[in-house]
């Protein structure tokens, strides 16, 4: 495993030094893109699982933090620029991937700020080892979209094949991808504001679902197989199991199943939590404000 630096023509990112993880996994080569901006303690940006997952909708938030950190903003395996073989995507990939990437990257226990479906892997992974010295959930979830819709393991299982076949797929997953779908998407649960949903950022997003081998982690998070728990109770216990300081920021207009369990895990004892506007993409939508409410826990001398 070795990192190289990667030009700025090679890449698109938000005024940062971008780099190459070379990873490993069960004997095959995966090219993780990472980006770093800012100097001082070390913070760590994991973007949300999506269709649309990018290091980029961290982008504005890590310009925001990097006079005062020095942030590290990933595109996981299988999304952004980073590589996307046709590997059955699940939640040990993703387990071993961070677990070496922080190994690797940093030497010192470092701040995690976690969006979407990152939350459990974080989770897991502070409760293993003592990675973090504190997180930050944003807007955090632990089941995908076809679960929380209600279809059975074996409905999303049938579906997530589809997807990975050659000609069937390649045409279902276009369908599900095309701008139009992507701008109802976006309005349905992503952001809350219409005007910043534009015809360019709309065709940005798009263009990132294009990329070759796209459709492969992509199907396997709107089935639920990149969750990394299954029940309630399970996430619930990675937090409970937490020993370093834990906030979590609520989008006021989040989906109403996505709420119930994000106020479940609020309620927990020690958890900080704060409401803000915006849905499940609050830190791409409300990134000054999500710096707002979370600096005095970031600043914090509190351990």
């Amino acid at each position: 495993m070795s990192t190289n630096l990667l030009s700025s023509s090679a890449a698109i990112g938000f005024g940062g030094v971008v780099q190459e993880y070379l990873w490993n996994w069960e004997n095959q080569q995966l090219r993780v893109v990472y980006e770093t901006l800012g100097k001082g303690s070390p913070l760590l940006l994991l973007p949300s699982f999506s269709t649309v997952s990018t290091r980029l909708e961290m982008g504005e938030l890590a310009r925001l933090l990097a006079p005062h950190f020095q942030v590290v903003a990933i595109d996981w395996p299988g999304f952004g620029e980073s590589s996307r073989p046709s590997l059955n995507y699940r939640p040990e990939i993703y387990q071993q991937f961070l677990e070496d990437f922080v190994k690797a990257i940093f030497n010192t226990p470092i701040t995690a700020i976690a969006a979407g479906h990152a939350a459990s892997y974080v989770l897991q992974l502070a409760v293993k080892q003592a990675a973090f010295s504190r997180i930050i959930l944003l807007a955090p979830t632990w089941r995908g979209p076809l679960p929380t819709m209600g279809a059975s393991q074996q409905i999303a299982g049938i579906v997530r094949e589809l997807v990975r076949s050659p000609i069937l797929g390649q045409a279902l997953y276009k369908l599900n991808t095309t701008q139009s779908f992507l701008s109802f998407m976006y309005r349905r649960h992503v952001f809350t504001d219409a005007a910043k949903i534009t015809p360019s950022f709309i065709e940005k997003k798009w263009h990132t679902t294009q990329q070759p081998g796209a459709r492969f982690a992509s199907a396997a998070f709107v089935t639920g197989n990149l969750d990394a728990v299954h029940q309630q109770v399970d996430f619930l216990e990675l937090v409970q199991s937490l020993t370093v300081p834990l906030m979590v920021v609520i989008g006021e207009s989040s989906p109403p199943k996505s709420r119930e369990e994000m106020n479940a895990l609020v309620a927990l004892p020690g958890v900080r939590s704060v409401v803000i506007p915006g849905s499940l993409g609050l830190h791409e939508e409300y990134p000054a404000v999500v710096l707002e409410v979370v600096q005095d826990f970031l600043f914090s001398s509190e351990n």
